[in-house]
């Protein structure tokens, strides 16, 4: 875990649990911006970096000498200052940016308990940062650990049992809020992965045939229609389309509003649900007083019997994440005591070339090939005996590996 003597292992970040919507939406990283990030960190020297932004959190898994390195490059590339990511943020060093990998990806620390979406954005990750050469061993196999992880939550506990997510949370919340529900007039703008997965819930549990779409390139909208069989308008109609909804909901992706007062001009009640990070939705529209707006904020905080019973399913989860976590550190022992005894076997055989050089001077019919064989089975055995002191004696490996390098004096660097 520690590298070259001088980097450890970070996972710095802020989420819902510390951080606002509004403070969220202010670290929350484009595309764009996560491409730069990566770019300055290679220009930084970082060796290994992945990061995740989502609606709910902003965070980077990384090596560095101190989590600052880390944290300017997020702020760098943000809205967000570090000042104000101090406020908020979490920095975990080590085993404990381990264990909060493995939180995160296995849905423990969701918004909404056992909401196994993050899983895709640590894929995404890694990805990225593989392509541009900033994923080291480590972070791979971390990130292939966890979704390990993830995969046996899913499969072998009920942790996300029921339908999850924000999508879910927020048809449930208009289902229980408004009577007549399938005789409405309801407007999705935005048909990003949290609208399509809305758009779904909707048809699947309002039975609703008043359904419209808008989004900003109609192709992509006419795609998610399609399979529903749902109206679509173009953008320039969104006007039009919200003051003749009773419930819209807008997923845009936005850096800015799309939605505010003055686009308002109906006296009917309206319900408008705001599922963007930043806020999609601006705060003024609450002047209108015949509008409710609900953000996704208000959403998560919906726990149903479906979230209660999911409870019971965590020590499960975290059974799981124990053992594959301790192969995992496993590995890693195994990784931090490799270079010690490839020096140990090195030092022994610069010990046999001497020897063999004085002997062949010394006698005249030196079996060179039959001490070859003698000697190499020799150093195998010893370095053998060394590794598996260290696999057994893995509470005290590291001081091990320190004793080992002062008798031999040993020159090793250390990996990850």
């Amino acid at each position: 875990m520690k590298q070259n003597k001088s980097t450890y292992f970070y996972a710095i970040g802020l989420s819902y649990k510390k951080a606002d919507a509004e403070v969220r939406g202010h670290f929350s990283l484009s595309d764009t911006a996560k491409k730069n990030l990566l770019a300055q960190a290679k220009q930084n020297g970082i060796e290994s970096v992945l990061v995740v932004s989502t609606c709910n959190r902003t965070e980077l898994y990384g090596f560095a000498e101190h989590p600052y390195q880390l944290i300017h490059l997020l702020c760098e590339n943000t809205k967000g200052t570090v000042e104000a990511f101090q406020e908020v943020a979490y920095v975990h060093k080590n085993n404990d940016a381990i264990n909060h990998m493995f939180r995160v990806g296995s849905g423990l620390d969701s918004q909404i308990l056992g909401d196994f979406e993050i899983i895709s954005q640590l894929k995404f990750g890694a990805r990225a940062s593989k392509k541009e050469n900033l994923l080291n061993s480590f972070s791979e196999r971390l990130v292939n650990a966890v979704i390990q992880a993830s995969k046996r939550i899913k499969t072998e506990t009920e942790l996300s049992s029921g339908a999850t997510s924000v999508s879910f949370a927020s048809v449930q919340y208009i289902m229980n809020t408004i009577q007549d529900i399938s005789e409405k007039n309801i407007l999705l703008f935005g048909t990003g992965k949290i609208g399509r997965n809305t758009c779904e819930n909707l048809v699947k549990h309002t039975k609703n045939p008043h359904i419209t779409l808008i989004n900003r390139t109609k192709t992509k909208a006419e795609e998610v229609a399609g399979k529903f069989n749902l109206i679509v308008k173009d953008y320039e109609n969104l006007e039009n389309e919200i003051n003749r909804s009773d419930i819209v909901i807008v997923a845009t992706g936005a850096e800015n509003p799309t939605v505010y007062k003055s686009l308002i001009s109906t006296n009917k009640p309206l319900l408008i649900l705001d599922l963007s990070i930043p806020k999609n939705v601006n705060e003024d529209i609450r002047d209108h007083t015949n509008i409710t707006l609900v953000h996704l904020d208000d959403l998560a905080k919906i726990t149903d019997d479906t979230l209660e019973k999911r409870k019971a399913f965590v020590p499960e989860a975290e059974s799981i994440i124990e053992a594959i976590k301790s192969e995992f550190n496993a590995w890693l022992d195994t990784r931090k005591f490799v270079p010690t005894i490839q020096a140990i076997k090195h030092k022994l055989t610069d010990y046999k070339n001497s020897e063999f050089n004085a002997q062949r001077k010394k006698m005249s019919d030196f079996n060179e090939d039959q001490a070859e064989l003698i000697t190499n089975n020799l150093i195998q055995k010893i370095t053998n005996q060394f590794a598996h002191h260290l696999r057994e004696d893995s509470n005290s490996s590291d001081e091990s590996i320190e004793l080992i390098k002062k008798i031999f004096q040993l020159e090793t660097t250390d990996n990850v």
